[in-house]
């Protein structure tokens, strides 16, 4: 009888050369996934937001999501028709239940950077596009 092959650890760089451009609208780092590393449950990335930009309303079906501001400042609107705004900046963390509609966006002047984790390892599998929400959103 043999044995699967036990997974192996697995190191990555962030570079321009490793990005894709996510449902969401924003440019991502493509870091620790199931495609990248094998991940089973989890995906971490890097997300630059640059200033003034938007993502589009939307929400990760099933899946949580945990944020940690590393620079600039961010807003973010959600809520089941976004009525709640909430607001970022260094060093704050910020966890996200699956399935809740949210929109961040950058209302600064220099770029907000951010390390996301979430429990789906594919990343954009559990993307869903809220389109009916953005209309809510100035």
């Amino acid at each position: 009888m043999t044995s699967a092959p036990r997974p192996a650890c697995h190191k990555l760089r962030p570079s321009a050369d490793h990005s894709y451009d996510g449902k969401q609208g924003f440019s991502y780092f493509e870091g620790i996934a199931r495609e990248t590393t094998g991940a089973q449950a989890i995906c971490m990335h890097l997300l630059t937001i640059p200033p003034g930009g938007r993502a589009r309303a939307h929400k990760h079906a099933t899946h949580e999501t945990a944020i940690f501001m590393l620079d600039g400042i961010a807003s973010m609107f959600w809520g089941d028709a976004l009525e709640h705004r909430m607001e970022l900046a260094a060093g704050d963390l910020l966890y996200i239940p699956a399935d809740m509609p949210h929109l961040p966006f950058n209302p600064g002047s220099t770029p907000a950077r951010a390390v996301i984790a979430r429990t789906d390892p594919h990343e954009q599998e559990s993307v869903v596009l809220l389109p009916e929400l953005e209309h809510l959103v100035p």
